[in-house]
């Protein structure tokens, strides 16, 4: 086998970083909390991918998606005897205003971006040393991929102003909390692209 001709693979942002963008799918933002804050959190995500585009930090959008024969499903769902978010139906869809050009998207079943997927191998690979998350919600899917990611060794930035959920309390509180425990940093959209052009790329 000859030598390969490509340009082998992209590496983290000059800051270590990748950006994850969490659940920005149609389905998430039926609910009238989320809905209200749609255009403000879509355009965050579009202002940080825009520039990790320019920077080449790797951005991966993480969706969720079950199947219908139930192999997949939430202890929850099993429960109720109801499932969601099957593959092929339309609220699945990555919202329309976010443009994923370039984005690696991985599927998840599970309100951990890590668990059951190949993010934790994908980041290793990259030489990711910290994760910039946004997204929906910051309750479930944004604060457990958070915890999973220090658990992995993978230092975690919540992007404040580029997440939001079904109650704006439960948002608060549990930043605070991560926060407090020092498993995340907050960081605001603005903050994390000066840092960026702060590492001159």
């Amino acid at each position: 086998m000859g030598p390969s001709t490509g340009q082998g693979p992209a590496r983290a942002g000059a800051d270590g970083s990748a950006l994850l963008l969490i659940d920005l799918q149609e389905a998430f933002f039926d609910h009238p909390a989320l809905e209200a804050s749609r255009a403000e959190v879509v355009a965050a995500a579009q202002r940080l991918a825009d520039q990790a585009r320019r920077r080449d930090v790797p951005i991966f959008l993480i969706t969720t998606e079950h199947s219908r024969d139930g192999s997949t499903w939430t202890l929850g769902m099993l429960e109720a005897g109801q499932g969601f978010l099957f593959h092929g139906d339309p609220g699945t869809a990555t919202v329309a205003e976010l443009d994923t050009t370039g984005m690696t998207r991985i599927e998840k079943t599970r309100d951990s971006a890590w668990f059951g997927t190949d993010l934790l191998l994908r980041v290793r690979n990259l030489e990711v040393s910290r994760v910039l998350i946004a997204g929906v919600s910051t309750h479930a899917c944004i604060a457990q991929t958070a915890r999973d990611a220090y658990a992995n060794n993978v230092r975690a930035a919540v992007i404040t102003d580029a997440v939001a959920d079904e109650q704006v309390e439960h948002k608060e509180h549990v930043l605070e909390l991560l926060s407090a425990d020092r498993q995340a940093e907050l960081l605001t959209t603005d903050e994390v692209l000066a840092r960026w052009r702060g590492k001159g790329r």
